[in-house]
């Protein structure tokens, strides 16, 4: 595998960021690994990192290189600060630098497939929110989508937070307005999407029973389940820490349809 710690200009953003990327690599004399390209246009998989981390994260904290090695699969790790893969009411517009941008930019850099059957994303809590919401906003565009101990009842979650920080910080992304019912609430992105002809992306998601995030996933399982939307769950003993998420990507990266 490629590791490449990729800098470049947004000019969605209009500053200068950041993106960690995996690339496939065929090698045979690698000891302890068995690296896999199989084309020239590789599948890709978007992997979003949560509130306090950036786009080195996952390969700090979890063995996210050797676990795709030998699916041959490109890894595109993008930084999003505190955003919430939100257009921000002040700031930056960072889910059209997510869904509109970046792909471009990427495939522009490295040589990764545009079909709609070989783009996945995945993200953990905040990134498990943008992971579904570019999911259900875009069904165009991937195929499939995870969340790993996501945020995914934002409409509650937001009312709710007791933080003072964190309450500025949704102030800063979403301002006044509601998100119940807006593009930014996943509950009501099901119920649309499952009026609409577009192709449905594969959903799955996984929360520990421990984890402070557990009953809005329950809420979002329950929402699939109302509007008749296909959802694969996991549910089991666990918290809001990498133990966790590194062991529940590898079972996210054996559900992928590649």
């Amino acid at each position: 595998m490629a590791l490449i710690h990729c800098q470049f200009f947004s000019e969605v953003l209009t500053l200068s960021t950041s993106m960690t990327v995996i690339l496939p690599q065929q090698t045979t004399n690698q000891i302890g690994m068995i690296n896999t390209a199989f084309r020239e246009k590789h599948p890709t998989l978007y992997l979003l990192h949560g509130f306090s981390d950036d786009d080195t994260i996952w390969t700090r904290r979890t063995s996210i290189e050797r676990y795709v090695a030998e699916l041959g699969i490109a890894v595109i790790m993008p930084q999003v600060h505190h955003s919430f893969y939100t257009d921000m009411k002040y700031g930056n517009k960072y889910w059209t630098f997510l869904t509109e941008e970046l792909p471009v930019l990427a495939r522009s850099f490295f040589p990764l497939s545009e079909k709609r059957e070989d783009n996945f994303v995945a993200g953990l809590s905040m990134g498990g929110y943008g992971a579904f919401k570019w999911a259900l906003r875009r069904p165009d565009q991937l195929c499939a989508a995870a969340s790993l101990s996501g945020a995914l009842n934002m409409a509650t979650h937001g009312k709710n937070v007791a933080d003072e920080r964190m309450k500025n910080v949704f102030k800063l992304i979403y301002g006044d307005r509601e998100i119940a019912g807006s593009e930014d609430d996943l509950l009501s992105l099901l119920e649309r999407g499952n009026l609409a002809d577009d192709p449905k992306p594969l959903l799955y998601q996984c929360c520990g029973t421990e984890d402070f995030l557990y009953e809005d996933n329950i809420v979002f399982k329950e929402h699939c389940e109302k509007t008749g939307y296909e959802l694969t769950t996991d549910f089991g003993t666990g918290s809001h820490e990498w133990g966790y998420w590194d062991n529940k990507i590898q079972d996210v990266l054996k559900w992928l349809p590649l």
